[in-house]
């Protein structure tokens, strides 16, 4: 099968498919945390031990989404995404006939590397696919399924195990994937890049173990007992980190290009939005737990609540090119920013004596300002980046985009663990959830710092927004590698 040749899908067709596949993956890594115990039970293992299953799947990703841009380039973006899709499928389908534990951790490394390409590739495709002038709202069409997955998890996890078998989770993805596939097929362009002479073979290395580790040592400071582990691997992904980076100073065509960072709005985008990104991976750890612990909610019931932010998000999509072309980038994402920031921090200060609806409009409100927020970083990032850059661009953004998640979850952990050490709790209190809140939140806030830092007319050329005046910006065109 081919992608259509006689008329152009729209961009909203190409959002929703780059979106669905998108969907797909959030909804999995969510769905199955909360299903751990009644796995735990039916393998003869306890829950603790099964979260190697969760901690395989990012160890995939960070082995393989840097390199899904080259093999986007080499191959083709539909061709690696459909690819990337099915694999996905069979490795869902091998979870859910997975015997034992060990059996359960290789097919979720193997699900990980379909999910480590669909992620960067879905964007790149996005990116090659959709005209300037339609990205905005392209990318809230992306955006909000991937919000609703992580949020819709809880409670689908919670029912699907109470009432059908938790190898549900995985067989779910089963039709999801086969109709993405087939879309695929009719209507993504099998668009290429240019591919280096010499593929960076030291720079995939040094890369890949190092976020592996990062990955699996943030991972492993939420569990009791392995905080010296998890200090160790954290402190050698350090250092190759570091090695990585000098290697990629004095090399051309690296596979993480970091002189794409030298671009002003693509580097001032992935910085801002790195820090933003903080508060929001914390935010899905702290809301539920609050609700449980603090609310007395069941895992069902704070899932239905946690619903707010997934609302808010949805009622964000038709506001965002409209925001966006009326006050452009750079006002828009500096003061948004303010407005989602304080969301969460209100978050931090409900109490039972809250009325529910007052509650669930503020989660709402903090979903719809954040969606926003995504929005504008996601989009105004590749204004600049030429069609020949956009496999290093995207797969550069998701890597760092997927590692700033998982640090917020870590931070948001120690944020609620601290405030109990410092007032002495034995179990989180609402004083240490308002703690929490507030440190996640304050992280956030610090990238109003760098949202100012973009051009008046950071991409003008997307939002349609034209200011009175603004003075002349030189597009700096940055050579592929640093060593140049």
């Amino acid at each position: 099968m081919s992608a259509v040749g006689a008329s152009r899908p729209s961009f909203r067709t190409i959002a929703l498919i780059v979106g669905a596949a998108m969907f797909m993956e959030q909804l999995d890594a969510t769905v199955l945390a909360t299903a751990l115990p009644s796995m735990a039970r039916e393998l003869g293992v306890s829950a603790p031990s099964l979260s190697i299953a969760l901690t395989s799947y990012l160890i995939s990703l960070a082995v393989f989404i840097p390199v899904s841009g080259l093999i986007a380039d080499r191959f083709g973006a539909r061709t690696v995404f459909r690819g990337a899709i099915i694999t996905f499928i069979l490795g869902s389908l091998a979870c859910s006939l997975s015997p034992n534990v060990y059996s359960l951790v290789a097919a979720r490394f193997f699900q990980g590397v379909g999910g480590a390409l669909m992620l960067p590739v879905g964007r790149l495709v996005l990116n090659r696919s959709v005209e300037k002038r339609d990205l905005i709202q392209a990318s809230t069409w992306v955006l909000v399924p991937a919000i609703v997955g992580p949020i819709l998890g809880p409670p689908l996890g919670g029912f699907i195990v109470t009432y059908l078998n938790w190898r549900w989770i995985f067989y779910i993805n089963v039709p999801i994937g086969i109709l993405g596939v087939v879309l695929v097929s009719l209507f993504i362009a099998n668009s290429r890049g240019d591919v280096p002479e010499k593929t960076d073979y030291a720079g995939i290395f040094l890369s890949s173990l190092s976020l592996a580790l990062l990955l699996f040592g943030f991972e492993l400071t939420s569990h009791e007992g392995q905080f010296r582990l998890a200090l160790v691997l954290l402190a050698v992904g350090a250092l190759l980190g570091g090695f990585y980076i000098h290697h990629a100073r004095r090399t051309r065509d690296a596979i993480l290009d970091i002189s794409l960072m030298r671009i002003p709005t693509y580097g001032t985008s992935v910085i801002a939005g790195a820090i933003t990104r903080v508060t929001q991976g914390a935010h899905p750890y702290l809301l539920p737990l609050m609700m449980q612990l603090g609310f007395g909610l069941s895992a069902a019931q704070s899932g239905l609540m946690t619903l707010a932010t997934a609302l808010g998000a949805i009622a964000g999509k038709p506001v965002t090119p409209v925001l966006f072309r009326r006050y452009g980038f750079r006002n828009a994402l500096a003061v948004n920013g303010i407005f989602a920031s304080v969301g969460y921090a209100v978050c931090g200060l409900f109490r039972p004596g809250w009325p529910l609806p007052v509650m669930f409009l503020i989660m709402a409100a903090s979903g719809f300002f954040m969606s926003l927020q995504f929005a504008g970083y996601n989009t105004v990032a590749y204004d600049e980046i030429p069609q020949e850059r956009m496999g290093s661009a995207t797969s550069f953004y998701t890597t760092f985009q997927q590692l700033m998640l998982s640090i917020g979850i870590c931070a948001g952990a120690a944020a609620l663990q601290g405030a109990m050490v410092l007032r002495r709790d034995a179990v989180p209190q609402f004083p240490d959830f308002t703690i929490a809140f507030w440190i996640v939140a304050a992280i956030s806030l610090t990238a109003t710092i760098w949202n100012r830092r973009f051009a008046p007319d950071a991409g003008h050329e997307i939002s349609g927004h034209t200011p009175r005046s603004w003075p002349a910006r030189q597009v700096i065109k940055e050579p592929r590698g640093l060593g140049s």
